[in-house]
């Protein structure tokens, strides 16, 4: 665990130099309307997809749980998904608004386009948690990991994994959408690490983030550069990574080149275990939820956030010092499997050795 300790040190210290003071509380502005807010708590839901399996696995049921616990039960989650469409999203919002929702978790499909959403809910009296991405428009608070820490670690990972060979051949590098302004983190904190210190073949941004755009993207990756060259993938998320692996697979690749993700995903952790894919970045999506939900509840109660944020506070393009909690974040390889997502209770050894996976585990010492 000497790399995961080392991660989250890191993003510890990124959380820290975030702080700007002590942060004079959006919420502070929805507290008049708010603070005797009398009876059940409905907190408004929206999601931006059910492409990656975590909105729906993990991020859904933990903030209703943790709802569930800050209101001894009398809370209630109304929610929704945009399945990739940002226009819809924006309708989504408005049904929320209308149906006069005490506080808003939105994680916005299209970081711009939900500006003006955002706008009209504060206009409503409706407080906004911008929930894993940065949205735009007056929004009151914002919890997510360190954006740019994970791209480092997935690129310090590639590199460490090639070691010698790092210039020897060509990287293609699978960013996710330019949509998603986590996206453009990622990219930025594997550039600096990897920029100089390996050649960048191909670069593509993901549309949607879909792995089977992903997998047309590394497939004319390959037809471009030749297999021969291709040494390594940076994969922003493990659904693309799954997808670039089987047009690695289709090229007749007879040993894969490292391939980086993110999300830990099932689907992933099983190829870690089965040398398809190299590593992933694990992120506590419980403690993402449990803060969101512990802001959106404090906020629909017109409560201060300095006891959940610290003072620390992000600025986005258009709302200045946002009350903000950063997670740290964890280098998943074959190695730590154990002591991450299943001392956390995402996965069980069952589920993760289940099928043609039990002779990895049993290899890995996964009983």
């Amino acid at each position: 665990m000497r790399r995961a300790a080392v991660v989250t040190a890191a993003s510890a210290m990124a959380v820290s130099l975030a702080a700007c003071g002590s942060a004079k509380e959006s919420g502070d502005k929805a507290e008049a309307s708010k603070s005797d807010k009398k009876g059940p708590i409905t907190v408004g839901l929206l999601l931006p997809e059910n492409e990656t399996a975590r909105y729906e696995k993990f991020d859904k049921p933990l903030i209703e749980k943790k709802v569930g616990e800050l209101t001894d039960g009398t809370g209630k989650v109304v929610y929704a998904n945009a399945k990739q469409d940002p226009t819809l999203q924006n309708q989504q919002v408005d049904t929320m608004v209308t149906n006069k929702v005490d506080v808003l978790i939105v994680d916005a499909v299209d970081f711009k386009a939900i500006a003006g959403s955002v706008k009209r809910a504060k206009e409503a009296g409706i407080p906004v948690v911008a929930y894993d991405r940065l949205a735009e428009g007056p929004i009151d608070a914002y919890t997510s990991f360190d954006n740019e820490e994970v791209g480092r670690v997935q690129g310090k990972a590639l590199l460490d994994k090639l070691g010698s060979k790092a210039s020897s051949g060509d990287i293609v590098m699978m960013n996710g959408a330019i949509t998603d302004p986590n996206a453009a983190q990622y990219k930025k904190g594997a550039l600096s690490v990897l920029e100089g210190k390996v050649k960048i073949g191909k670069a593509y941004d993901t549309k949607e983030w879909k792995p089977v755009n992903a997998n047309s993207n590394m497939e004319a990756a390959i037809s471009a550069l030749g297999k021969d060259k291709i040494i390594g993938v940076y994969s922003a998320n493990d659904g693309m990574a799954g997808g670039i692996i089987t047009a690695l697979k289709g090229a007749g690749f007879s040993t894969l080149p490292p391939v980086t993700g993110q999300d830990a995903e099932l689907a992933a952790v099983q190829r870690i275990l089965a040398d398809e894919q190299f590593m992933s970045v694990y992120k506590s999506y419980p403690q993402e939820a449990a803060t969101a939900a512990e802001m959106a509840v404090a906020l629909a109660k017109g409560e201060k956030l300095d006891s959940i944020t610290k003072g620390n506070t992000v600025d986005s393009a258009t709302t200045k010092k946002v009350p903000s909690v950063l997670v740290p974040v964890v280098s998943l390889t074959k190695d730590n499997i154990k002591d991450t997502v299943i001392k956390e209770g995402i996965y069980t050894t069952g589920e993760i050795c289940a099928g043609k996976y039990k002779a990895d585990c049993d290899k890995a010492g996964l009983k």
